[in-house]
């Protein structure tokens, strides 16, 4: 991979050699197989292309500088997987299954690892699919499980530096007794409108309000939203937002930096009174916010000096960042090595 400028890589699908591929069928899962197909061959009657019978997960590999390849949570999101296949009446991956699946296809790509120091990962995506044919709405009796990788760069092109967001009133992501919390693709789908129009104005992203009163803020389309106030990391509370294994790091990080880590309703004019504001999740880890735009309202909110990021926000992505890559001490053993 001499020739690749692992620098300048977009987030975006990149071609690599295997991807790794498992199926549910007559009541068992099978065995793992690699396969350099990048298609899949399907039942037209497939109940992920009617009933949304689908799921999946992102996650990242990285170079340490030790040289050792570091997986970041993989068993964070084994079990998220299975906690959204439950939510859409799929057949789980087990979870020793999928950390096998996720382990064999970074060694079978273990070229496509990016330098470390160059700024760019490994991202991992496990995609779970009912691929039994139905025509009545109901769950499929058969599943493929499949996990296939890219090299990626920074998933905002300014990588960690503050960005602008809009809050939108018009649209919802999720219901708050729905689909919100699992991580299917519907919910993402249901976020593309508003994200569009949002980057078109020239926002980078949006963040949604709760769906029921419009009060409270809810999240980003790809990502958990979080504030810092005084010695305080506040994240919203909400039955309608994905569980983010980036969110539950970073409120450990914060709990053991000193800081009060609380989780709770938070109400809109409450942008007001932070002094610190981001996005966070698996592609960006965080993303620093400067100013937030409420469309409908006008209201403008500022949040400390433009283009710059918060010192905590730094201070958290700093250590987050720098245990994925083997820079700061993993006392919480995040990480998983591959052999």
């Amino acid at each position: 991979m001499e020739n690749l400028n692992w620098a300048e890589l977009p987030f975006g699908y990149f071609k690599t050699d295997y991807n790794v591929r498992a199926y549910f069928k007559n009541g068992k899962w099978s065995e793992l197989e690699a396969c350099t197909d990048e298609t899949i061959t399907m039942h037209m009657a497939a109940t992920c292309l009617h009933y949304g019978q689908q799921a999946f997960e992102g996650l990242k590999a990285f170079r340490g500088v030790d040289g050792k390849i570091r997986m970041f949570r993989l068993e964070e999101n084994a079990k998220r997987m299975v906690y959204s296949a439950n939510g859409v009446k799929m057949q789980p991956v087990p979870e020793d299954l999928f950390m096998e699946a996720c382990k064999k296809v970074v060694k079978l790509n273990e070229k496509f690892v990016p330098p470390h120091g160059t700024g760019a990962s490994l991202y991992l995506r496990p995609l779970l699919i009912g691929t039994g044919g139905q025509v009545g709405v109901k769950p499929a009796d058969e599943y493929t499980f499949m996990v296939f990788v890219c090299p990626v760069g920074p998933y905002f092109k300014t990588g960690f530096k503050p960005v602008k967001m809009q809050i939108v009133r018009d649209f919802d992501r999720a219901a708050p007794l729905g689909t919100g919390t699992y991580k299917v693709g519907g919910n993402y789908a249901a976020s593309l409108q508003a994200s569009v129009r949002s980057q078109a104005e020239g926002f980078a992203t949006v963040l949604f309000l709760d769906a029921k009163e419009k009060k409270y803020i809810d999240e980003a389309g790809p990502a958990n939203f979080f504030a810092i106030k005084g010695n305080e990391y506040i994240t919203p509370k909400s039955s309608s937002i994905l569980r983010s294994i980036t969110n539950m790091s970073l409120r450990e990080l914060a709990a053991d930096m000193g800081l009060k880590v609380t989780e709770r309703s938070v109400a809109v004019e409450e942008l007001a009174d932070f002094e610190e504001v981001g996005a966070c999740g698996t592609a960006a880890v965080i993303t620093p916010i400067d100013e937030i735009v409420d469309r409908e309202l006008k209201t403008v909110y500022k949040f400390g000096e433009e283009g710059v990021a918060g010192k905590v926000s730094t201070q958290l992505y700093e250590r987050l960042t720098g245990i994925q890559k083997g820079e700061v001490e993993d006392k919480f053993n995040w990480n998983t090595i591959v052999e």
